[in-house]
């Protein structure tokens, strides 16, 4: 049995019972190691990413053939721009995407759906956020961890019932985060209980940041629930806006980016959820959302590589054209060296996100580690490509016609959500790392009983030799490459041998307290990155070793890694952690004597509720829910506004974006019915289009779905 690493001396009693939970969140380890985590233990496994993965070439002809029809309508339909500026995706946007099939297309085929594989949802993704990141957003909150779910852990009966609408013409929700539940998944508030009659969950509580929650027909609910054995663990269970208690009283928040995308805040209080609409198994509702999350981390990184790959053809194309100097920018080395820079990465998030996508479809057991890698270099390396085309653009690049300042701010929330990229590089140090720690511990502890078990001495002897004089085990072999390329394979079997040495070094050096030496713990998760980076550009590389242009963008990604690996590995040892943890306290010391009501205050916050300054709502457009107004966040009290917004919306059916206070803008009047009778369709009066529509965000049920008149032809690039 491996050592128990809760059993650590010098471990505080707050990060044991961190570790204990961690523990049953993630569960037992996969009986095989996955790359990843191979790498921490200096070994390549080459079967699971040589040769770089291709598509079945049926599956691939059918994405071709989604692709180019989903190509024609964003290039000529698509109002990216109004959907950024408006704060809305239109309805008659959502029916096209899925009239086209992209928002069933993973749903499998008897359920009406495409029955795509992950490979090629990504590739479509992908071309999404090339063009509108709010539309990507939608597209992977509905089919990554809306519908997945069902897909995932349903029942015959329940995929048969809930499927075919959310292939058709229905979006769903994924109700994770909560006021006071945001990277920390486990704390659930929400609760739910078994009714005396055992026929009904009993749900209460509040959900927050749902993607589209005001607009869906379903949502996958997570709640604690007490177990038979006293404790509380996570349920997953499906509700649909119809059930009584169900209150979405905020359909949305104005924010930075992804604008048109709508996050609803949902109250539950007292619903009455059928038992059959448990989702897996009661307790077992974290399972389903990791599961979940390992499509979603793969679907934001689509979206941010499609982002990226056009700021960077964009800012390149500016730099050759644009004159200063009586020359052009692309001429200036540093004008260079951000357009190499953006070459190189983009090809490397390329490659990873492809391979961590070739593990999904074919199964692979243990991917959780490069799933959370794959999110955080892709969000990471994204936004500094975004950040560089910004910088070579200029003042033009800040105006809004140039699509570069939507890009930027839609790619910033990437390095936020789906697990903010703290704390995935404490996740993949962890994790990555966890099953070596326990060897390292094991071999600790059996020193004293060398005498007796004699076979200990060949595990000991060299990693004291390691250890303590040096000596370095031989690099792996890595050997199925172009044999160009032979040299570029051993550069990286030395930096793998190196991450493992590291890895022990840090282990011996900081003892216990590694467990909470964050900054520590990520410089090894960076390493452990940009490797996975090097190996999957390498053999995405290997693929086709003789096309110069991407050869020259690899070999560049190569120096880049090695420079940021071996960085990592120098700050493991010398680093400036001690003045910058007592930098940290001073400041924070001098920011607590500064007044809460002079600045926002989190509104579920143990220590400081209600004591937050009140934050301004004029001028911000306020989206409130169908049976009320927006909520006022902070401390204040709804205003005059507010409340007005709330009367207004009675009896309204569907949801519909309120304009509050002077000098804001709305796109179109909103004109709210009066005691509409359930099932009918409220209308928005569209000046665009000179017509009545259906209203641009309510999904009604299939026998109220109007037809759909063709949507107006409109280019955005």
């Amino acid at each position: 049995m491996a050592p128990d690493l809760k059993a650590l001396k010098g471990v505080s009693q707050q990060d044991r019972r961190l570790i204990e939970q961690a523990e049953q969140l993630l569960g037992p380890e996969p009986e095989s190691m996955g790359f990843v985590k191979n790498l921490f233990w200096g070994r390549v496994r080459e079967d699971l990413i040589f040769p770089y993965p291709q598509q079945d070439p049926q599956e691939q002809d059918r994405c071709e053939k989604m692709l180019a029809e989903l190509d024609e309508y964003l290039r000529n339909e698509h109002p990216a721009v109004q959907i950024d500026q408006e704060q809305e995706i239109p309805r008659w946007c959502i029916d096209r995407l899925f009239e086209i099939g992209v928002l069933g297309m993973t749903i499998p085929q008897e359920y009406g759906g495409g029955g795509l594989g992950i490979t090629s949802y990504n590739r479509i993704l992908e071309r999404i956020g090339r063009s509108c990141g709010s539309t990507a957003v939608m597209v992977s909150a509905h089919q990554s961890i809306g519908c997945k779910a069902i897909m995932l852990f349903g029942t015959e009966e329940q995929k048969c019932r809930w499927l075919p609408m959310l292939a058709s013409h229905q979006l769903s929700a994924f109700c994770l985060s909560e006021p006071n539940v945001g990277c920390d998944a486990g704390g659930q508030e929400t609760r739910c209980e078994l009714s005396p009659d055992g026929q009904y969950y009993i749900l209460n509580g509040e959900k927050k940041w749902a993607t589209s929650g005001a607009i869906s027909a379903l949502f996958t609910v997570m709640a604690k629930q007490k177990m038979p054995d006293g404790k509380d663990r996570v349920t997953a269970l499906v509700c649909t806006p119809d059930m009584p208690g169900v209150d979405i009283y905020q359909a949305n928040r104005s924010k930075c980016g992804i604008r048109g995308t709508w996050q609803a805040r949902i109250r539950f209080r007292d619903v009455k959820v059928p038992r059959s609409h448990l989702l897996h198994q009661e307790g077992k509702g974290l399972n389903v959302a990791l599961s979940c999350l390992n499509y979603g981390r793969c679907t934001l990184s689509a979206g941010m590589l499609g982002g990226a790959r056009r700021a960077f053809e964009q800012a390149t194309k500016w730099a050759q054209t644009r004159y200063q100097f009586q020359r052009p920018l692309a001429e200036f080395e540093l004008v260079q060296q951000k357009i190499a820079r953006m070459s190189a990465l983009c090809y490397a998030m390329d490659a990873m996100l492809y391979m961590t996508c070739a593990m999904l479809d074919r199964h692979d057991e243990d991917i959780m580690v490069e799933t959370a890698i794959c999110k955080t270099f892709c969000s990471e390396m994204g936004w500094r490509v975004v950040n560089d085309a910004m910088q070579i653009m200029g003042g033009e690049g800040y105006m809004t016609e140039n699509e570069i300042e939507r890009i930027l701010r839609d790619s910033r929330i990437n390095l936020i959500v789906e697990g903010a990229n703290e704390v995935m590089q404490s996740f993949i140090f962890a994790y990555g790392g966890k099953q070596l720690a326990e060897h390292l511990l094991g071999v600790r502890e059996s020193i004293g009983q060398v005498y007796r078990r004699p076979a200990l001495l060949k595990v000991a002897i060299p990693l004291a030799a390691e250890l303590y004089l040096g000596i370095k085990p031989r690099p792996p072999a890595v050997t199925k490459v172009d044999a160009s390329l032979r040299p570029v394979a051993r550069r990286f079997a030395r930096l793998v041998r190196d991450l493992s040495h590291n890895f022990k070094l840090a282990s011996r050096r900081y003892g216990e307290s590694i467990v909470w030496r964050q900054a520590v713990q990520a410089r090894i998760a960076d390493a452990a990155m940009w490797l996975h980076a090097f190996a999957c550009t390498l053999s995405r590389l290997d693929r086709n070793p003789q096309d110069q242009t991407h050869r020259a963008a690899a070999m560049h990604l190569f120096d880049l890694a090695e420079h940021e690996i071996r960085r990592s590995f120098r700050e493991i040892f010398q680093h400036t952690d001690e003045s910058m943890r007592s930098a940290a306290k001073c400041a924070m010391a001098q920011i607590a004597k500064l007044p809460n009501s002079d600045y926002a205050i989190p509104e579920a916050s143990p220590v400081a509720r209600g004591t937050g300054r009140k934050l301004p709502q004029d001028g911000i457009k306020r989206f409130p829910g169908p049976g009320g107004a927006a909520a006022s966040f902070g401390t204040q009290p709804d205003s005059p506004a507010s409340a007005s917004a709330r009367t207004q919306a009675q009896g309204a059916h569907s949801p519909s974006p309120c304009t509050q206070g002077a000098g804001a803008s709305s796109p179109s009047p909103c004109t709210q019915g009066q005691g509409r009778g359930e099932g009918s369709v409220p209308t928005h009066k569209d000046e665009r289009r000179g017509r009545k529509t259906e209203s641009e965000h309510f999904c009604p049920p299939p026998a109220a779905l109007p037809t759909r008149s063709p949507a107006p032809r409109r280019a955005t690039m």
